[in-house]
């Protein structure tokens, strides 16, 4: 059918409320508005649902989420784990609670447990939880970073990793068989419950994850001599985090926790912050302020759903707070947490492996270089590197020691299998307390690796392009690339292109032409002279294309500067194919 069809069929079929057909009624006279939300269903994804809150088939909306969690349920089914249960959480956005509540009924409906948290809790604690009730699956209702006008709606597997083939197909392909709302289940949440159907959860389990946190600190001597001395301001962004990451942190000693007021609290219109992503600089205008009244050591800022982590540390020689993109911060725990292990234990594991995505720091690959540890990059995405440890649990060859992701994500230990920012908060503040015991800030600590491994400076542009216009314009970006052969990205040579579409790597040196070793993704990747690097890809999760890229300097201030000369290197290559 034609989406102004399916217009009319919402406001006819007395199976959609009220509400929705009122919200509907109000845009009767707006084509653009009514093609937008029903030109297409909400498309359920490797990464499952995103999109604005509203009525329409391309929206989020109680009907979408049901729709979806039918079709999971049927998989669930199909696979034979109906009996094993699937958790449940959800974060601080707006219908976060009411999309939990219909995805759990749905699923009971389908005689399948949900455990469901009693109130919001951050993604890595959902994905510990999967693990501890060796549960078949979890769903995370959430749109992490994103406006307020969105959310979305995450699924994991038992691996509590967010799903990956098989399984992802196997899901998209069920919830794509689910063509009539009609035939969606649900039932009285008062009958779920009195069945042992709707299981709330919460206590039990917080206890769990954070007893599990505190097992992963090194050096509680540095903590317990120095936490006094150590002052940080943190803010939640009206989110999740507020309660674990300072429960966490009192716990192993750290008392000079100031926490921004007017973002403590949840609040899904985020009203401090349009944009409640801690990459942007706009989200720490307050802690920065606060930082400065209380002479902070560093300043922390977790997402909505706590999975990523933003830091400013302050540079004791200059008195400014410097920021620490997620390449930095993640580098500096990469090298703390391996070069810690190995001093703890007098040797690092054999088959110690580092994980990265491929569009991460080349300083990691140092590190790994420096550590005589294995690099493992795998696509963009935190599962592939939970589907690593995975791995590695499944036959017995790989130790995890650490993976981490541009985009502020990192996971150490493996508790959860996806980016904890509550984890990584306790970490970094254990390591602001370590290398105090050096005289040492984590500004200083930075600055001593780039001395070993190079002055590594890398960034991301990324170019929002939405609607249908906007899709339409990234398939042309991309498809004209993939077509260009560019030998050059300013004075760097383009030494291989990596095609991850075809699964090629072709050499321009050699002319040789290998296999990328990777599942088939929408990326193009250019390995360039000088260890500099590009990378452009559609987003994932955002109606966006991004440009990743890297160089190496001789000093942070040459760093910076190659890298703004760069920046505009690459974009003279995308801006024609934007306009």
């Amino acid at each position: 059918m034609e989406y102004r069809e399916i217009y009319e069929q919402w406001l006819a079929d007395p199976y959609f409320d009220e509400a929705t057909k009122s919200e509907l009624k109000a845009i009767e006279n707006d084509d653009k508005e009514i093609k937008e939300r029903f030109y297409r269903d909400l498309e359920f994804g490797t990464a499952g649902l995103r999109g604005i809150i509203g009525a329409g088939t391309n929206r989020m909306n109680v009907y979408t989420v049901r729709k979806a969690t039918q079709g999971l349920a049927n998989y669930i089914i199909k696979v034979g784990n109906q009996d094993k249960g699937v958790a449940i959480a959800f974060d601080s956005r707006r219908m976060s609670p009411e999309f939990a509540d219909e995805a759990a009924l749905c699923l009971n409906a389908n005689g399948i447990k949900a455990y469901v948290f009693e109130s919001l809790r951050p993604t890595p604690e959902l994905s510990f939880a999967v693990r501890y009730f060796k549960a078949t699956a979890g769903i995370n209702v959430t749109a992490s970073h994103n406006p307020a006008e969105y959310n979305g709606y995450k699924v994991y597997w038992e691996d509590g990793a967010q799903i990956t083939p098989p399984h992802d197909v196997n899901i998209m392909a069920e919830v794509k068989a689910v063509t009539d709302y009609a035939d969606v289940k649900t039932m009285d949440k008062a009958e779920a419950v009195k069945a042992g159907l709707y299981i709330s959860i919460g206590k039990e389990v917080d206890d769990a994850y954070i007893a599990e946190l505190k097992k992963l600190v090194i050096h509680q001597d540095s903590i317990d001599k120095f936490a006094d001395q150590i002052k940080i301001v943190y803010t939640p962004l009206h989110g999740t985090g507020n309660i674990p990451a300072r429960r966490v942190l009192a716990e192993i000693g750290f008392k000079n926790v100031f926490v921004v007021p007017e973002q403590e609290l949840p609040d899904g219109n985020f009203p401090t912050v349009g944009y409640p992503n801690p990459e942007s600089a706009k989200a720490f205008e307050l802690a920065l302020k606060l930082a400065e009244e209380k002479d902070a050591d560093l300043i922390l800022a977790t997402d909505p759903d706590a999975d990523r982590l933003g830091v400013y540390v302050k540079d004791t020689a200059s008195g400014e707070y410097k920021v620490l993109t997620g390449n930095m911060s993640g580098s500096l725990l990469a090298d703390y947490e391996i070069s810690q292990m190995k001093a703890r234990d007098g040797k690092l594991p054999e088959d110690g492996a580092l994980i990265k995505t491929i569009v991460t720091t080349n300083m990691v690959d140092a590190i790994a270089n420096y550590y005589g540890v294995e690099l493992i990059e795998v696509l963009t995405g935190f599962k592939y590197i939970g589907q690593k440890i995975l791995g590695f649990e499944e036959s017995g060859k790989g130790t995890y020691l650490f993976g981490f992701e541009e985009s502020y994500g990192c996971l150490i230990g493996t508790h959860a299998r996806d980016k904890d920012a509550i984890v990584a908060t306790m970490a970094l503040c254990e390591a602001a307390a370590y290398y105090k015991s050096k005289n040492m800030t984590l500004w200083d600590a930075l600055v001593e690796m780039y001395e070993r491994y190079g002055y590594y400076k890398d960034d991301v542009k990324s170019i929002t392009l939405s609607g249908i216009e906007g899709l339409e314009k990234i398939r042309f970006v991309m498809d004209s690339l993939r077509n260009m052969k560019i030998e050059k990205f300013g004075n760097y040579e383009v030494i291989a292109k990596r095609d991850y579409v075809s699964d090629k790597i072709e050499n321009y040196r050699t002319g040789e032409v290998t296999s990328t070793g990777l599942p088939k993704s929408n990326v193009l990747y250019y390995d360039l002279s000088d260890n500099a690097w590009a990378c452009i890809r559609p987003s994932g999760t955002e109606p966006k294309i991004k440009i990743y890229f890297g160089v190496v300097g001789t000093s942070v201030e040459d760093a910076d500067k190659v890298s703004a000369k760069f920046a505009e290197d690459v974009m003279s290559v995308i801006d024609p194919l934007l306009k």
